[in-house]
């Protein structure tokens, strides 16, 4: 049986290596029980080299903050424009679409070929802006709050608008995605508005880059089993895509 200091050195090893560990695994492989696994997470956080997750710790933070769209839109901006030309290949012509708000959101209206004749019903003003230069495509903006650190609205009047629509897909961005957990956002207003959209989309498709695994938002947007439908990068572990597609969801994997 390894000693305390030997297994604190594995678990900090292997989080260097992947960037998380689970309870199980490490359990297994030290030959100890799940309860003092936990306390060696329990103790190593303390000491500010971990944060604990659930079933395992991670490298980062798991719970999302918000941040301004400005920021946000510098993150990860290449895995952003590679999921949004994905996404963009997938809108047909004369397609209805409900586009969410987010950085990725933008990404997706700049991808979008010109050509297309399309319906686009939106929350976020920066993605209605980009559109509104397509001569094709029809924005219906919806209303409501303003929300500044996605330039986006939400609350009941635009959920109103949602509950006469049917389109044939959403594109959606989260700030999350949770094996247990399943979706989430820094805001319960937009969770809230996303389940709108959800229940106006026939098939929903998450828009989503690999550093969004493993973490977790304020509010919940749905469980896994609720969508159809991810595209996200290469950074995905393979152990996460053998799990989502067990539960029957659809992936596209970017290449950078």
């Amino acid at each position: 049986m390894k000693s305390i200091t030997q297994r604190h050195q594995l678990i900090l090893k292997k989080l260097e290596q992947t960037g998380h560990v689970n309870v199980q695994e490490l359990s297994t492989q030290m030959k100890v029980s799940d309860v003092t696994i936990r306390k060696d997470l329990k103790l190593l956080e303390d000491k500010k080299l971990l944060f604990r997750t659930h079933g395992g710790g991670s490298k980062v933070n798991p719970y999302a903050n918000d941040r301004p769209v400005a920021e946000k839109e510098q993150l990860h901006a290449e895995e952003k424009r590679l999921i949004a030309q994905a996404a963009a290949d997938m809108i047909g012509h004369n397609d209805s679409i409900i586009i969410a708000s987010g950085t990725t959101m933008l990404a997706l209206a700049r991808s979008i070929h010109a050509e297309k004749h399309l319906t686009v019903i939106t929350s976020a003003l920066n993605v209605a802006l980009e559109l509104s230069h397509h001569q094709h495509v029809e924005v219906l903006q919806l209303g409501g709050q303003l929300r500044q650190n996605s330039s986006s609205v939400m609350g009941p009047y635009a959920e109103q608008i949602l509950a006469d629509v049917s389109c044939s897909m959403l594109f959606m961005g989260v700030d999350g995605i949770d094996m247990e957990m399943g979706l989430t956002t820094t805001s319960l207003m937009e969770a809230r508005l996303n389940q709108r959209m959800m229940t106006a989309a026939q098939v929903t498709v998450v828009m989503a880059d690999s550093s969004k695994f493993g973490k977790r938002g304020l509010g919940k947007i749905c469980t896994l089993d609720q969508i159809q439908h991810i595209i996200t990068d290469s950074g995905i572990s393979p152990a996460l895509v053998e799990m989502l597609e067990d539960k029957g969801i659809n992936l596209t994997i970017v290449q950078q």
